[in-house]
C-alpha cells in the first residue's frame, strides 16, 4: 500500500490470500477501506515503522520474526481443523 512498494494490492491477491501482513497499521486500514465489498482474509500489523532503508538487516530480522509468528498461527489454525 506504500507508494514505495513494487507491488501494489490487487483484487487477485486480496481473493487468493490466507492471510495478509502489513508493516504498520495504516495499511490495514487502507485496505479495509480500498477493499470494501470483498471478503477479506485476516490482516495483521507487523507493527514496524516505514523508515528503514532496503533491504536492511535490522528490517530483514523484524520481517522475519513478524512473518513466522503470524505464519505458525496460521498453520497451527490449519492442522487443528483438519483433525
Amino acid at each position: 500500500m506504500s507508494n514505495k512498494s513494487s507491488h501494489q494490492i490487487s483484487n487477485s491477491d486480496v481473493e487468493w490470500a490466507d492471510l495478509v501482513l502489513v508493516m504498520e497499521r495504516k495499511y490495514k486500514s487502507r485496505i479495509l477501506s480500498e477493499f470494501r465489498g470483498y471478503k477479506l482474509p485476516p490482516i495483521e500489523s507487523l507493527d514496524i515503522p516505514d523508515e528503514y532503508e532496503y533491504m536492511d538487516d535490522e528490517l530483514i530480522g523484524l520481517i522475519k520474526i513478524g512473518t513466522e509468528y503470524h505464519i505458525n498461527i496460521l498453520t497451527n489454525k490449519a492442522l487443528s481443523s483438519n483433525q
